[in-house]
C-alpha cells in the first residue's frame, strides 16, 4: 500500500494523541496545550505507566500531558519561553526545578524521525545483507546488538536486516513492533566495521521491509547523539518530533547508576 509523507504523518500523529490524551490537530493549534494525562492500552510498548510530566511538539506548539496538581506549573512554562527553548538549557532548569518539589527530574529528551517517501531507497552496502526474523534474534541478545534488540521486550523484536562479512554478522538492524501502526527502527555495527555505509544501508533496507509491510518506521535519536542523527538523515528520515518525559526522582537516580 502506497503512503504518502501526509499520510505518514497523520498515523504518527494520531500516536501521539493516544498518548498525550489529546486530539491529533492539537498539536498545530496557534496555542500550547494542556491536557490530563491517561495511560491509553494502545500505547507504545515501552510505555508502562501515564505521564507524569511530558511535552510534545510536532514545530508549531506544545502539547503537555500531566499530572493533575502539575497543571498551572507546566502551563506556566510553557507559555513563558518560545517553544525551542522549552526543550533546552537554560530556560529547562526552570522546569525542573518546579518539578523536583514534586519529587519528579526531567530524564528523557528525544528527536523522533519517520521516513520521507521521496528519499527512502535501500542503499548498498559492501557486504552481504539478509532480511532476519523474529526466530533468527534468539542467540543475538548481546551488548553488541544492544540498540537493535532489547532483551526485556524480545516479543517486539519482529523484524531485521543484517550484514555478514562471510558467515560473521557485523551489522544488525531490527525494529520492535511498538505500536499497531509504528514500528521503531534501532541499529548496530561492529567498530572496526563503522564508516563504510553499513548502517545507512541496514536502517534504509529495513525501512523499506517495513513499509512492504504497510507499517510506519520510525527512528529515536538523542540530539546530542550525531552519529545517530546523521545515519537518520541519510538514511531518508527527516525529523518529525520532539518529546521531553519527567520521571520520578528515584527513576532518574537508578539510571545513574
Amino acid at each position: 500500500m502506497y503512503m504518502s509523507n501526509q499520510d505518514i504523518l497523520k498515523i504518527a500523529l494520531q500516536q501521539s494523541a493516544i498518548e498525550c490524551n489529546c486530539n491529533p490537530e492539537d498539536f498545530f493549534e496557534d496555542e500550547n496545550k494542556i491536557v490530563t494525562a491517561q495511560f491509553p492500552e494502545n500505547a507504545r510498548k515501552y510505555l508502562t505507566e501515564p505521564f507524569e510530566c511530558q511535552l510534545v511538539s510536532y514545530g508549531t506548539n506544545i502539547v503537555a500531558s500531566v499530572r493533575e496538581d502539575l497543571t498551572d506549573v507546566v502551563r506556566d512554562y510553557i507559555n513563558k519561553y518560545p517553544i525551542e527553548h522549552c526543550f533546552e538549557t537554560p530556560n529547562l532548569h526552570v522546569l525542573n526545578d518546579e518539578l523536583q518539589k514534586h519529587d519528579l527530574r526531567i530524564c528523557f529528551m528525544a528527536e523522533y524521525f519517520l521516513p520521507d517517501v521521496e528519499k527512502i531507497k535501500r542503499l548498498e552496502c559492501p557486504y552481504e545483507m539478509r532480511v532476519l526474523i523474529q526466530e533468527d534474534f534468539q542467540n543475538l541478545y548481546v551488548p553488541e546488538w544492544g540498540n537493535a534488540l532489547c532483551e526485556k521486550r524480545k516479543e517486539l523484536d519482529v523484524l531485521g536486516v543484517g550484514a555478514y562479512d562471510g558467515g560473521k554478522l557485523i551489522g544488525l538492524a531490527a525494529c520492535s513492533a511498538d505500536c499497531d501502526s509504528m514500528w521503531q527502527i534501532g541499529v548496530d555495527v561492529l567498530p572496526e566495521y563503522r564508516r563504510q555505509g553499513i548502517a545507512s544501508a541496514l536502517t534504509s533496507s529495513l525501512a523499506v521491509e517495513i513499509m512492504e509491510r504497510d507499517k510506519i518506521p520510525f527512528y529515536c535519536a538523542a540530539w546530542s547523539n550525531l552519529k545517530s542523527v546523521r545515519n537518520a538523515i541519510k538514511s531518508g528520515f527527516r525529523p518529525a518530533w520532539i518529546e521531553m518525559t519527567a520521571k520520578s526522582r528515584a527513576f532518574v537516580d537508578e539510571m545513574n547508576q
